[in-house]
């Protein structure tokens, strides 16, 4: 007899699940109530589920916006096996699979869709969204990146509260595992969350082991391989490392002592690391050794130790890593190897995405005091100018708007690039009048590369009779579609409105503020740095020291942790060597001799830190100065140490 609730009909029979789990039915009434809501449940507790429920039950389309291509990849193929019609779209898609999805929108064959929020700034991605009928709901995946003081704040994410008024879309759901309060209230006021619908479930995980193990650096690789060789249960295992060249070297020992391990990180070509993907999830006892690009959206469930070989930038990092394991429910391992110089490292790190407060003031002058009330700018571009790296710059131009001095307009491709898939005579055989006559002259105006062709849109559209950027857009949109071409936009541009000009005096003060507040967010970096050292080297349970960083309070200790146990705290393994102010001197006085040969990229004091550092920058890039012998000469040195002293050797 079918159950009287539909919502456990579906459950059940679509996705083979007896109930709810804790906190799901709470946030899926609210959505189809009409209410937008915020999850804030811990890794494998099923976030997921929430959205995809709720989409079978809602008219138009779920639309979810995840940074995470791993996990777009996991739950299609989940979903497909349970008959739900989704779709994704991301940079590993080709251009077949695109013209598929953007088909299938259209003829409202979708209930999901899964897109990245750099995908979400394409122009032709949103045109095709506002065609595609009504955004029932709109998912928001790793919500807290929204956070400007949160552990993982992504520029991208301060837009998607204003996007979701662009596409009307109905309701929307913030999903997090690792929200403080002070996060949660910042992803609620985005979104218009009331607190009712707020749902925490708690981090508290009663089959995770904590541990905590003071390791000098040349005592952790023998620790971890005695571990992994010779002590760990039986299941899946990831070492977590901060570096690739570390993930690489920890893979190859391992390997060597007889441990089945592969490297994972962002500097592998795509293929393997889907590769060793798929290994991970396929084999029994899988060992990954990874930066923190692996393992978001990975529901292995019988993954049953986690390893930090080097410290976790963050309280909020570390939960998430350790919280992939035991998702069966089973007793899995946690040991974090704690040694200083790693923390040296990260906050290296830190100090390195500084800007320099000339070089904000610089880029906020350009910005604002260019002719007419709108204008259009490359990330690229202005970071290989200004000597601040991308993801800073765009954070810039974030803080710009928030300041009320520009609004951000669409996002645009100066060029396409496009392959005929098909004779140019056939695609035009098609069409008849002047339809026909412009795109032969589109055709005509494209320069032909070794086998791309190129169509700047501006030129085209001041060139050719009845073009206008938009139509271009949409031929080519069109043209990809019916399979003619295959078009690949190039050349990104963010387009801005001058809202304001401020006068001098507002100007400097604007400056100051700016200056400040990255000043102020490498600050939080930092301390959040020190939680981890705090965390590590503290006296009493584990688990209920970190939960509580999160806001949840423990009636008493978790029984489940090796100070629980009985270990000791102890302090943290101290660096294996640290250069003396000699050798920083000696050392910067060299490098300043080497700057005279690249003012550019080695003028001030702060550039000059980060080359002795290991932290390269867009014009230390450029110039090609990074294999030089002294680029990281000091790299076992503090950051703010150098700095103090570069200022003074000339």
């Amino acid at each position: 007899m079918p159950d009287a609730d539909p919502l456990l009909t579906t459950l059940r029979d679509t996705f083979g699940f007896p109930g709810f789990r804790p906190g799901q039915e709470q946030v899926v009434r609210a959505l189809l109530g009409g209410r937008s809501a915020l999850a804030i449940f811990p890794t494998g507790a099923g976030k997921s589920l929430c959205y995809q429920l709720t989409a079978l039950h809602l008219p138009g389309l779920t639309v979810v916006v995840s940074p995470l291509i791993a996990l777009m990849k996991d739950q299609l193929e989940f979903l497909e096996r349970h008959g739900v019609p989704a779709a994704r779209v991301d940079s590993t898609r080709d251009a077949a699979a695109l013209r598929q999805t953007a088909a299938d929108l259209r003829g409202g064959r979708l209930k999901l869709l899964y897109a990245s929020p750099e995908r979400l700034g394409n122009e032709r991605f949103l045109a095709t969204l506002q065609n595609a009928g009504d955004i029932s709901l709109l998912v928001v995946d790793e919500a807290h990146c929204i956070s400007e003081w949160g552990h993982n704040f992504r520029p991208d994410y301060l837009k998607l509260a204003r996007l979701a008024k662009t596409l009307r879309a109905e309701r929307v759901l913030a999903l997090t595992a690792t929200a403080t309060p002070a996060v949660a209230a910042d992803i609620a006021r985005s979104f218009g969350i009331a607190p009712d619908d707020r749902v925490h479930t708690g981090f508290h995980r009663p089959n995770l082991f904590l541990r905590v193990t003071p390791a000098p650096r040349a005592e952790a690789l023998p620790l971890l391989i005695e571990r992994l060789r010779d002590r760990r249960p039986p299941g899946a295992a990831v070492v977590y490392v901060t570096l690739q060249k570390t993930a690489e070297t920890i893979a190859a020992a391992l390997t060597a002592a007889g441990v089945d391990a592969r490297p994972y990180h962002a500097g592998l070509e795509s293929e393997q690391r889907a590769a060793t993907q798929d290994w991970f999830m396929r084999e029994n006892s899988p060992v990954v050794v990874a930066t923190i690009a692996f393992g978001m959206g990975i529901d292995k469930s019988n993954l049953r130790a986690v390893y930090h070989f080097n410290l976790p930038k963050s309280l909020e990092n570390y939960s998430q890593e350790i919280g992939r394991a035991g998702r069966d429910g089973l007793p899995a391992e946690c040991e974090l190897f704690a040694c200083a110089d790693d923390l040296r490292t990260l906050e290296n790190f830190s100090y390195g995405d500084t800007p320099e407060p000339a070089a904000i003031a610089a880029l906020t002058d350009h910005l604002l005091s260019g002719d007419g009330e709108t204008f259009d700018v490359s990330l690229i571009e202005l970071s290989d100018f200004n000597d601040i790296r991308p993801l800073v710059v765009g954070t810039l131009l974030t803080y710009l708007e928030l300041a009320g001095v520009i609004a951000a307009t669409a996002p645009f491709y100066r060029e396409y690039s496009f392959v005929p898939l098909r004779p140019s005579a056939e695609i035009l055989a098609r069409f008849e009048g002047e339809r026909a006559d412009f795109l032969r002259g589109v055709f005509r105006l494209a320069r032909k590369g070794t086998r791309w062709f190129k169509l700047d849109l501006d030129e085209a559209a001041a060139n050719l009779p009845g073009a206008t950027r938009e139509r271009l857009v949409k031929a080519f949109g069109f043209l990809e579609e019916k399979g003619d071409l295959e078009v690949r936009p190039t050349g990104l541009r963010q387009a801005y409105r001058r809202l304001r000009r401020p006068a001098s005096e507002e100007l400097a003060a604007l400056h100051t503020r700016l200056a400040a507040r990255f000043q102020t967010r490498e600050q939080n970096d930092i301390a959040r740095l020190r939680q981890v050292v705090d965390f590590a080297e503290g006296e009493g349970c584990l688990t209920r020291r970190l939960v509580g960083y999160f806001g949840e309070i423990l009636p008493g200790d978790c029984g489940h942790c090796a100070q629980c146990a009985g270990d000791p705290a102890a302090p943290i393994a101290p660096p294996a060597s640290t250069p003396s102010n000699q050798t920083i001197h000696v050392r910067l006085a060299e490098i300043a001799k080497f700057a005279e040969q690249h003012p550019g990229a080695l003028r001030t004091p702060r550039q000059r830190t980060r080359f002795a550092c290991g932290l390269s920058s867009p014009r230390t890039a450029r110039a090609r100065i990074t294999k030089n012998p002294l680029f990281g000469c000091l790299v076992e040195a503090a950051f703010a140490g150098v700095f103090a002293s570069a200022g003074h050797v000339e």
